[in-house]
């Protein structure tokens, strides 16, 4: 979803030419696959961003494996294909993505829905210097706002929340900043008066004294009181079709996601930090302490089960219908599937709390 990730050593990135290759054959693989485990392939828009760390906790904790699927993760690049877009054109199986994407998609008449659901925010914070002024999305008014990228899912979520206060586009000034040293440096060098980021992004900013966060959306509560309800964001998004041709395979992935999530509900931040790559928690701009502490800080923008929550995707629509994306007659139910999440709840033993939307949303 957002189209810059910091810089990591992923060990499994693969090349367009080699995704766009390996598709079909992964199809196949869905369908048996070597020794009979199914294959798939899951891109990741910023596989070391804390926000989609589930993907790669997943399989560092072996549940891939564990319920029957070998998932293929790979990253996607900077200035490269986004991985909504790698799915969607079938280069890939599924993306690691916001699931705004799914309304974007089912606007333009393109069958794409959220198997699972890992987050019911977006992970954000609005980081503003502090000559800034800006204390709430009502100060924006003449100021420059960085985002993620023109377009991306963090510059709906800007033009959103300055509509809610009755500020026109014209009034504010949007700049791409990317993350990591690009979001800082927007900040250090008087470019942007706030940059919208992640941890582990906002913690490195913090820790060099450039900004402070002015607008939480990086946990569930902070997303209702700043959005006006849950705003589901991290997921698994697919193509419809593939997924009413490969449900078992479906069942198997959303298993292990499901079963990282109640693991990542019962452990700590560290816990969760070791068992991650360490390019992961820590590299030129953040210490694996400053890992911890951010997951420690926003760990609430995870959900335990992995079910689309109740009234989530109303929220999400309102957000791409206020900026022009979609329209409010756009069916909610075609962009989400809560089956194999209580599936997964129900086969593996787990007892699922949150509430689940139902096809309105």
């Amino acid at each position: 979803m957002l189209k810059r990730a910091l810089t990591a050593s992923i060990a499994t990135v693969l090349t367009l030419g080699a995704a766009t290759a390996c598709s079909s054959s992964s199809a196949d693989t869905a369908s048996g696959g070597s020794g009979g485990m199914p294959t798939v392939k899951l891109m990741v828009g910023g596989i070391d961003k804390q926000i989609y760390l589930p993907y790669q906790l997943a399989e560092s904790l072996g549940f891939y494996k564990k319920y029957g699927v070998k998932v293929e993760l790979s990253n996607e690049a900077n200035g490269g294909v986004g991985a909504d877009t790698a799915m969607a054109s079938g280069q890939v199986d599924m993306a690691g993505a916001w699931y705004v994407h799914a309304i974007d998609f089912v606007a333009k008449g393109k069958g794409i829905e959220s198997i699972v659901q890992l987050s019911g925010a977006p992970g954000e914070r609005e980081m503003c210097s502090t000559g800034s002024g800006v204390k709430s999305p009502a100060d924006f008014k003449g100021k420059t706002l960085g985002v993620t990228d023109i377009g991306s899912g963090t510059d709906t979520l800007t033009k959103f929340m300055a509509a809610q206060n009755g500020i026109k586009d014209d009034q504010f000034h949007r700049i791409a900043v990317g993350a990591g040293s690009t979001a800082i440096a927007a900040l250090q060098n008087g470019k942007a008066d706030c940059v919208i980021t992640t941890q582990p992004t906002v913690s490195a900013i913090e820790k060099k004294g450039v900004g402070a966060s002015a607008i939480n959306l990086a946990t569930t509560d902070g997303a209702k009181e700043t959005l006006g309800g849950a705003w589901p964001a991290a997921s698994v998004l697919a193509r419809t079709d593939w997924v009413n041709s490969h449900k078992d395979t479906v069942q198997k992935v959303v298993d292990a996601l499901v079963a990282t999530m109640h693991w990542m509900d019962t452990h700590s931040a560290a816990d969760i930090a070791n068992k991650l790559p360490s390019s992961f928690t820590e590299n030129e701009l953040v210490t694996k302490d400053d890992y911890i502490r951010a997951l420690e800080q926003d760990k609430g923008q995870f959900l335990p089960d992995g079910i689309m929550p109740a009234g989530g995707p109303k929220t999400v629509l309102a957000t791409e219908v206020m900026v022009g994306k979609a329209t409010s007659s756009l069916e909610l139910g075609k962009t989400f599937t809560n089956e194999f999440a209580l599936a997964a709840n129900k086969k593996l033993g787990f007892t699922a709390t949150t509430t689940p939307a139902g096809s309105d949303g």
